[in-house]
């Protein structure tokens, strides 16, 4: 029912598709699901990795349950979704994750939206953080283009209050009015 209500919402608001990914959605690689009970060890810390093995899942429902944020739904947890990420983050997964898991706005003029990753390759970090900022960008459009974003008071909250945060290999994208908080949670899970 939510699927189907999402995919009346964005034929009723849209406007504007989102960039096109190359290939089809059969022949990307499949994003591996979050992890759901990963205990917190220590670990030694090496360059480009968190000293913590973090569990994303875990943090995603402590965020969405302790602050307001609007329904969001998950691209990440069901492989019917997968041609919708691959359209929202083009390129997110190609790339080799321990843990990915992207929850947007069930309704188009919500501005709300959580993007988790744990990449395997330190190197892949910068990949994703462009990933993110390529998403900002096309929500936000420019002079000649209209945002994604489509409304005028959802392109201003994804131009004021979307956040990119990333510590070793965990990049999180946090878009809404509890950005700045859960930036702040982010960086509290590696103190």
């Amino acid at each position: 029912t939510l699927a189907l209500a999402l995919a009346l919402s964005l034929a009723a608001c849209g406007g504007k598709d989102a960039p096109a990914q190359d290939g089809t959605p059969d022949d990307a690689p499949e994003v591996s699901a979050p992890e759901t009970e990963a205990p917190e060890t220590e670990a030694p810390e090496t360059p480009g990795e968190s000293p913590k093995e973090i569990d994303l899942a875990a943090f995603y429902a402590s965020l969405t349950e302790g602050e307001e944020w609007p329904v969001l739904m998950s691209l990440t947890e069901d492989e019917t979704m997968a041609e919708m990420l691959d359209s929202y983050y083009p390129g997110l997964s190609e790339l080799s994750t321990k843990q990915c898991g992207v929850y947007v706005a069930a309704i188009s003029a919500a501005v709300g939206e959580l993007a988790l990753v744990e990449v395997e390759n330190a190197g892949d970090v910068q990949a994703v953080e462009d990933i993110f900022q390529a998403r900002i960008d096309y929500q936000v459009g420019d002079d000649t283009n209209p945002g994604g974003a489509w409304y005028p008071e959802t392109i201003e909250g994804w131009k004021t209050k979307s956040q990119i945060v990333s510590h070793g290999n965990y990049v999180m994208l946090a878009v809404g009015d509890n950005a700045g908080a859960a930036a702040e949670s982010f960086e509290a899970l590696f103190a």
